[in-house]
């Protein structure tokens, strides 16, 4: 395992429930709000980086196109990352510490869930990328993210640059995100594609979090990461009674250490306070972790993780029909354990992307054009299979695998 950071590593906390208790008001936008009262940031992040933090995040959370509009800013996104990039980088670098460029979700959905094009959602990341690459962010912090096909879209954005790319997933109670994946199948795909470190933020408490940690262990090959809340929504402000005090946090922070995470900070309501007490208690573990052989040879769609064998048996090949939802789930063959589709045109990529989940195989496709399996790869929100018995040269398919974690067999 290559990782371009020390570990174990310590982030920032709470950014929007620091700055409420600050003075910012509700019902603003926090970037625009931030840009206007920089000190109020400085002072923040100089106190995270006083209590142990060696990366904070720039305040870029809510800075993509999409949600700058929601406040008639879209027009500004590049100014505004850039301009709080170098706040960050201002308190930061003098300190020798890191700064991650945040994306949050775009609030977006692919179909079923919604009506948005992914291309589109790509191209509201790669702008948010290229403006925190010029202002000169050290990695990528993808998070608080519901959605894979946002997950997807980010990291294939971020990774136009060669910066490191972390993700973390917000989920509920039952281990679900926002449009019902799950997490399992999500980290699988994510760490495919080629996420530096992959783990949770926010959802919940240390405490609860820790049956996920453990869940998703056994199945990574890079960092884990632990940004668990106070127990306090976002809105609220530090220290209220239901909160975690800074001793408890740092306590149950010892278990999710323990349980393998080795990149951690704060979400919800963590203060520079629980920062310095978790700073103690990392001392007490080891650089890096050492993992055992993960268990990753998976496909995957947004709610399954199916794990493979030596030997991949494919269907008989189902095309793509306006039937093939019910193709899907008739599949009736007991020699395959993987559904073979072939893919004949951008129409049938769009169809597969849209019935990934109407069958309990993993999927495999078969292509014979090296842009229609491009489209394939890129709106399948999960990780395919790539039947090798197809007219493109492997040579030629071996970059699309990569780019997108798709197997090829």
């Amino acid at each position: 395992m290559s990782f371009p950071f020390k570990l174990p590593m310590l982030l920032d906390g709470a950014t929007a429930t620091n700055l409420t208790a600050a003075g910012m008001p509700k019902g603003v936008c926090p970037e625009k709000w931030i840009s206007e009262n920089p000190q109020k940031l400085l002072k923040l992040q100089s106190d995270f980086i006083a209590a142990g933090a060696q990366a904070v995040y720039a305040p870029t959370f809510g800075a993509n196109r999409a949600c700058l509009a929601n406040y008639g800013l879209e027009k500004e996104t590049a100014e505004l990352n850039k301009k709080l990039a170098e706040l960050s980088l201002s308190i930061a670098k003098p300190a020798g510490v890191l700064v991650g460029g945040d994306l949050c979700p775009t609030g977006l959905f692919v179909p079923p869930f919604g009506e948005a094009d992914f291309d589109d959602i790509y191209d509201i990341y790669r702008e948010q990328v290229r403006a925190l690459d010029d202002a000169g962010v050290d990695f990528f912090i993808i998070e608080t993210q519901t959605s894979l096909a946002d997950m997807r879209a980010a990291v294939l954005a971020a990774r136009t640059t060669n910066l490191p790319v972390f993700v973390t997933i917000t989920i509920d109670e039952s281990g679900h995100t926002l449009t019902g994946g799950s997490l399992l199948p999500t980290v699988i795909t994510l760490q495919a594609m080629g996420a530096d470190a992959i783990g949770l933020n926010c959802s919940f408490g240390p405490k609860s979090m820790l049956e996920y940690i453990e869940e998703i262990l056994p199945h990574v090959s890079v960092p884990i990461l632990a940004k668990p809340s106070t127990g306090l929504a976002m809105w609220n402000s530090p220290g209220g009674e239901n909160a975690l005090s800074p001793e408890d946090f740092a306590e149950e922070m010892r278990e999710i250490m323990k349980a393998g995470a080795r990149i951690v900070g704060g979400c919800c309501g963590t203060t520079p306070e629980h920062l310095k007490a978790l700073a103690e208690v990392m001392k007490e573990f080891a650089p890096l972790l050492e993992l055992s052989e993960p268990d990753c040879y998976a496909a995957a769609n947004e709610r399954e993780a199916f794990f493979l064998g030596d030997d991949i048996l494919f269907s008989e090949p189902i095309e793509c029909t306006s039937s093939l939802g019910d193709d899907l789930i008739d599949l009736d063959d007991e020699r395959a354990n993987a559904a073979l589709v072939e893919v004949n045109s951008l129409d049938d990529a769009m169809l597969l992307c849209e019935n990934s989940t109407m069958t309990r195989l993993p999927i495999a496709v078969h292509c014979n054009s090296l842009p229609v399996l491009d489209a394939a790869l890129r709106y399948f929100q999960g990780r395919l299979i790539i039947d090798s018995a197809c007219s493109i040269e492997t040579e030629l398919m071996e970059p699309l695998a990569a780019k997108y974690g798709a197997i090829i067999y």
